[in-house]
């Protein structure tokens, strides 16, 4: 029976995924909060509209098209498409390096 381990860039590369991943499920909860009408004064979608503004980075207010919906997707969609694209090319790195 052969075992199979993993090595040190592999497991910090998932890790990385992971981390993208979440950071953009965030980006995407928030979106879905803005567009359904969630409660704003819940204690999890305020958690995730604060986690979501920190994540937005410079891409929080990049479009004002005059519709609070689409200015919610443009931004916080194109935040979460750059922490996936960011953190799959940090992950690729480490995962090839050495």
């Amino acid at each position: 029976m052969a075992t199979y381990v993993r090595g040190g860039r592999a497991t910090a590369a998932t890790v990385v995924r992971v981390i993208g991943t979440i950071m953009a499920v965030i980006l995407v909860a928030q979106i879905l909060f803005v567009l359904l009408g969630a409660n704003p004064d819940n204690s999890l979608v305020v958690w995730v509209a604060q986690w979501a503004g920190a994540l937005a980075l410079w891409f929080g207010n990049l479009f004002a098209t005059g519709s609070e919906a689409l200015n919610v997707i443009l931004n916080f969609g194109l935040a979460a498409v750059f922490w996936l694209v960011v953190t799959g090319l940090v992950a690729r790195v480490l995962n090839h390096s050495g």
